[in-house]
C-alpha cells in the first residue's frame, strides 16, 4: 500500500492499496466548523493502524480531503472544496497505482452531508470529471431547514438561528435565508439518475435524527433511485457506544457497499 501525504496544497491524503480500482473521496464531520482529513469516523479515531489504513487494507483506495470550515467561508464554499478534491484526483489517479476511473464518496455528520451533495451533483453523469458511482453517509444531515423540527420530534432541542452549526454554514438564520437552506440541502439536489446511497444511522441520535437520513432516501427512492437505510440500535450522534468491532462492522460493510 502506498500512502501520499499533503497532495493538492496540503488538503488530500491519499491511501492507495495496490491493484486499487475504485477511490473513495473521504470527508469528516465537525458541523462544518472542526476536525480535518486526517480523521476517522467516532471510535475509529484513534485506530492503529489508522481508520485510513484499515479501509485501504480492504481494498479501496481512500482520500482524506480537507475542506473550508464555515468560520473560513460560507457555503458553497465547502462543496466547491470537495468539487476541486474529486477533479483533482481524477487527473491525477493513475500517477498514484489507481487503476480503475471508479470515484464513490462516504462522510460523516457534515462530511455525510457534502458526500451526498456531491454525488448528486447536477453534472454528476457518466462523462463528467467528477463522477460519483455511489456514496456511504453516516448521520448526515439532508435537509436543513426540517433539522430543528426534527431534533425536537427525537426529544432534541433545535436551533434555527445564525449561531446554529447549520446557520453558521449558510451565514444566516434558517428563516432569515431559506433560500440557502434549500441550497444546501441535500433533498433538494436529487434528481433520475442519482447513484445508489448507504445511510448507517443511530437510532437515538439527537444531533442529527435518524429521520435526516430517511428524507433523502425517500427522496431519492421516488426518482427512482437506490438508497438503504441500516439503522444501529441505542447509537447517538458519532457511534461513541460502539466498541471497535462493532464499529470494524460498519466499516467493512461501508466499503463492500463502495466496492460492489
Amino acid at each position: 500500500m502506498k500512502i501520499f501525504k499533503g497532495l493538492n496544497h496540503n488538503t488530500i491524503d491519499l491511501y492507495a492499496p495496490e491493484g486499487a480500482d475504485t477511490l473513495c473521496v473521504y470527508l469528516h464531520g465537525g458541523g462544518w466548523r472542526l476536525g480535518d482529513r486526517t480523521q476517522g469516523p467516532g471510535p475509529a479515531a484513534k485506530w492503529q493502524p489508522s481508520f485510513f489504513e484499515t479501509v485501504a487494507g480492504l481494498g479501496l483506495a481512500i482520500a482524506g480531503v480537507d475542506y473550508r470550515k464555515s468560520s473560513e467561508a460560507a457555503y458553497p464554499a465547502q462543496s466547491d472544496d470537495v468539487t476541486a478534491a474529486l477533479r483533482f484526483l481524477a487527473r491525477e489517479r493513475t500517477a498514484y497505482g489507481i487503476t480503475g476511473n471508479r470515484t464513490v464518496t462516504w462522510g460523516v455528520s457534515a462530511g455525510g452531508h457534502l458526500a451526498a451533495l456531491a454525488a448528486l451533483a447536477a453534472d454528476n453523469d457518466a462523462a463528467a470529471e467528477n463522477n460519483v458511482a455511489a456514496a456511504v453517509c453516516w448521520y448526515p444531515p439532508t435537509d436543513l431547514d426540517a433539522l430543528s423540527k426534527d431534533i425536537g420530534e427525537a426529544g432534541g432541542t433545535g436551533d434555527r438561528s445564525a449561531g446554529s452549526r447549520e446557520g453558521q454554514l449558510i451565514g444566516a438564520g434558517l428563516d432569515e435565508r431559506p433560500d440557502l437552506a434549500a441550497a444546501a440541502s441535500p433533498v433538494h439536489h436529487v434528481h433520475a439518475g442519482a447513484p445508489p446511497f448507504l445511510f448507517l444511522h443511530g437510532t437515538a441520535d439527537l444531533a442529527v435524527p435518524p429521520r435526516q437520513s430517511e428524507r433523502l432516501a425517500e427522496a431519492l427512492r421516488a426518482a427512482g433511485g437506490e438508497a438503504t437505510v441500516e439503522l444501529v440500535p441505542g447509537a447517538t450522534h458519532m457511534f461513541p457506544e460502539l466498541d471497535d468491532d462493532a464499529t470494524l462492522a460498519l466499516v467493512r460493510r461501508s466499503v463492500a457497499f463502495l466496492l460492489d
